[in-house]
């Protein structure tokens, strides 16, 4: 069992020695499908203005961004994870790194109130279901149709949260920011995207 004081700094711990939290298979699928240590410290700064925002990711698998995010940070971190068992190991892997402030959701982010939530976090949460050859595992269901009922339903949500609102999107066609928001920077070749919500 791993803990926060085998993970070392955080401003020098790297995606190997972090993903040893999980399960080799889990580590294998890491660099595509969890968001890199990295890019989870610079999202999370940019998600946590003051202490105790509340930030959600979407579609959170082992929670690693959560993790992170808690971990550096003094934002209360909530992931959303459709995947029962990737929930458990998130909550485990929580546990392991004595993250505080990080929870995770076993369900479907279309029964979650936004509103209970300052500012968002999606690393492409929606992909798998336009590309099933690369998919995590075939314990939810896959579909085009998913894919775009479920980015509707996370752009009209966001299109209700209120001015100033930050959201941070990692890889993918960003279609779930829906217009109002205006992205004050990108990095590592455009894939990651820091927005704030100007207007209605």
């Amino acid at each position: 069992m791993l803990n926060h004081d085998y993970l070392g700094p955080m401003d020098e711990l790297g995606d190997d020695r972090f993903d040893l939290l999980y399960p080799p298979e889990i580590r294998e699928l890491s660099p595509r499908h969890w968001t890199p240590v990295s890019v989870a410290r610079r999202a999370a700064e940019f998600l946590v203005p003051t202490p105790g925002t509340r930030v959600l990711d979407i579609g959170c698998g082992p929670g690693k961004f959560c993790i992170v995010g808690a971990l550096t940070t003094q934002g209360q971190f909530t992931g959303i994870e459709q995947r029962e068992r990737l929930c458990g190991l998130a909550r485990q892997a929580i546990a392991d790194s004595g993250a505080p402030n990080a929870v995770i959701i076993h369900g479907n982010a279309m029964d979650l109130d936004f509103s209970l939530f300052d500012n968002f976090y999606l690393f492409n949460p929606f992909e798998e279901n336009l590309f099933t050859t690369q998919c995590i595992d075939s314990t939810v269901d896959l579909t085009q149709a998913l894919y775009q009922r479920y980015t509707e339903f996370v752009a009209s949500q966001l299109a209700m949260a209120p001015k100033g609102t930050r959201l941070v999107t990692y890889c993918g066609d960003c279609e779930e920011v829906p217009h109002g928001y205006r992205c004050e920077e990108c990095v590592l070749d455009e894939k990651l995207k820091f927005w704030v919500k100007q207007r209605s």
